[in-house]
């Protein structure tokens, strides 16, 4: 009896094993044609009756019944076995049909679903004990006849019971333990043919099915791991219940949020922000795509939101996608260029505006009048050549930003450059009443450069210094070795320094904008179109170099120009 009880125990494991499949997360499953089938055939294997019990009592699948009679079988849940296995996990009975006087035993246990902690399902097999009650009653018969023969028959009878059943239901009990750590590659070895070589071969079998999905999935799972971390878009998944089931390392970045942080959190409670938690309101209750776009603070980053609902329907299943697109950089292009078209219009304008004017001006009033007329085409021509210079560094601009990139090959000697500099802007400075000095030191600076580009910065700066400095002032040009320091190569240091009234703080870090100006009543005066000093800056973008600008209010300026020497 003890036997028989524990091969069906062994066999109530194995049939459990191949019934994991029907049990899910969301509860009891219903009695379909599908569970019939598996039933019908893990009883053919297991060779014993197959019966699943919903925890209600009501009989769901029986492999030893017709699927159109289930509904009429009497509830099972006050039977012993299953009171046994409510309360304990486990429950045994041996049941006699008063009627043919055949016994069976059953073996009863509760299944539970992942993640569960009570039975979904009871599992019981029955077994008929008519073969083992005709042996025990030969084996009285021969007891009786010849206990000693008996005896010995026994003892070869046990030994070979403990060699054909008991260590091949051992080592599958062993292969199962194994299989349930993880080890895919357990094979069991029985050589015989009966129901252990039989059953065997079922957990063989099951084995490789399972290997088999198992490294797929593995292979799924890592390549859509790989594809989500190399993502710059950030993706955030939710459930129907708008609970975080996965972030990517982009949106970690993105919210400064870790994902055991996020997840298993509803998303209004992990990402605190309005906009998006009405996003996503919206979509698990409408069950619809929608997109929108979000500031974030204080970082004053914008993201726009695409959100896709997928097909699921269960409730722990992926149900919401929403990709983070990052547009602040985007966005603040498009404020450059709405600013850069404005400023262009702006600057144009004026010119033309005040051209329209004379011409008109000329047509009319003071067309007969000598004086005004070579007057105003005096201004005119001052005006067109505003325009002209204006068009000039606009040309000129585009044409740095298009090189910015372009690698450098040529060696320059920077002293060279300052020295035709200097010369080329002494009359300048001399009309300006300004004394221009350049100091090169000893030591010859070679940089790898475009010479006309740095010809263009270092003029633009002196230019500078000389039309905005003190009248009569001065203005020097210093040039010396620059250390390395902080991730800065060693290099060369070239500083324009005036005498003038110096710039006041506020101004300083928006001096290399566009149309940035000062004072633009001055500038404009002066010729300036507030694209010099954006010139520099892209020029020594170019060449991996930087403009450091310092000012104090009454004391003057020095733009300096920090270039690495060329390599030797």
């Amino acid at each position: 009896m003890d036997q028989s009880r524990q091969i069906l125990e062994t066999r109530t494991g194995l049939v459990a094993y191949g019934l994991q499949p029907f049990l899910t997360q969301s509860g009891t499953p219903s009695s379909t044609p599908q569970l019939q089938a598996a039933v019908r055939e893990l009883s053919a294997r297991a060779l014993a009756r197959v019966t699943v019990i919903a925890p209600d009592g009501r009989i769901l699948a029986d492999s030893a019944v017709p699927d159109h009679l289930l509904a009429t079988l009497e509830n099972h849940r006050t039977r012993p076995e299953i009171q046994q296995a409510i309360a304990t996990g486990h429950g045994t009975d041996l049941l006699t049909n008063h009627a043919t006087g055949e016994r069976t035993l059953y073996v009863a246990i509760g299944l539970n679903g992942p993640n569960q902690t009570t039975p979904t399902v009871f599992l019981r097999l029955g077994l008929p004990m008519t073969t083992f009650d005709r042996d025990v009653s030969v084996l009285h018969q021969d007891l009786a006849l010849a206990f000693g023969i008996a005896f010995i028959m026994a003892v070869a009878l046990s030994v070979w019971l403990a060699r054909s059943i008991t260590k091949p239901l051992s080592e599958i009990a062993s292969a199962a333990q194994q299989l349930a750590k993880g080890d895919h590659a357990v094979r069991i070895r029985t050589g015989s043919r009966d129901e252990v070589g039989l059953l065997a071969d079922t957990f063989n079998d099951m084995t490789d099915q399972l290997k088999t999905t198992i490294d797929e999935l593995s292979e799924d799972r890592s390549q859509l791991l790989a594809m989500l971390t190399s993502m710059v878009e950030g993706v955030m998944v939710l459930d129907r219940r708008g609970r975080v089931l996965q972030i990517n390392p982009a949106l970690e970045r993105m919210f400064d949020v870790t994902r055991m942080e996020a997840r298993g959190h509803p998303c209004s409670d992990v990402f605190r922000h309005p906009q998006l938690d009405k996003l996503v309101s919206t979509v698990l209750t409408k069950r619809l795509n929608e997109e929108d776009e979000i500031l974030l603070h204080p970082s004053g980053r914008r993201l726009h939101i695409d959100a896709s609902v997928t097909e699921s329907n269960r409730e722990n299943d992926a149900s919401v996608i929403l990709v983070f697109h990052d547009m602040t950089e985007l966005r603040r292009l498009e404020l450059i260029r709405k600013d850069f078209v404005a400023n262009v219009s702006h600057e144009l304008r004026t010119p033309l505006a005040s051209l329209k004017g004379y011409v008109e001006t000329l047509q009319s009033s003071a067309k007969d009048d000598a004086a005004a007329r070579e007057r105003f085409l005096k201004i005119m021509g001052e005006q067109a050549e505003r325009m002209s210079r204006l068009v000039d560094d606009l040309l000129s601009l585009s044409r740095v930003e298009m090189r910015e990139y372009l690698p450098l090959s040529d060696e320059v000697e920077l002293g060279v450059v300052l020295t035709e500099v200097a010369q080329t802007l002494e009359p300048l400075a001399k009309r300006a009443g300004v004394t221009l000095t350049l100091s090169r030191g000893d030591a010859e600076a070679m940089v790898r450069g475009d010479r006309d580009e740095l010809m263009q910065v270092f003029q633009n700066l002196v230019q500078n210094a000389v039309k905005y400095g003190r009248s009569n002032g001065k203005v020097e040009i210093r040039m010396m070795r620059e250390p390395a320091a902080s991730g800065r190569p060693e290099g060369f240091r070239v500083d324009v320094v005036d005498d003038g009234p110096g710039i006041a703080p506020q101004h300083l870090p928006r001096l290399t904008e566009r149309f940035y100006r000062v004072n633009v009543a001055a500038s404009r005066e002066k010729g300036g179109t507030g694209l010099g000093l954006a010139i520099v800056k892209h020029i020594l973008n170019r060449h991996r170099g930087e403009l450091v600008i310092t000012s104090k209010v009454g004391h003057g300026s020095t733009f300096s120009v920090l270039l690495p020497s060329a390599p030797t």
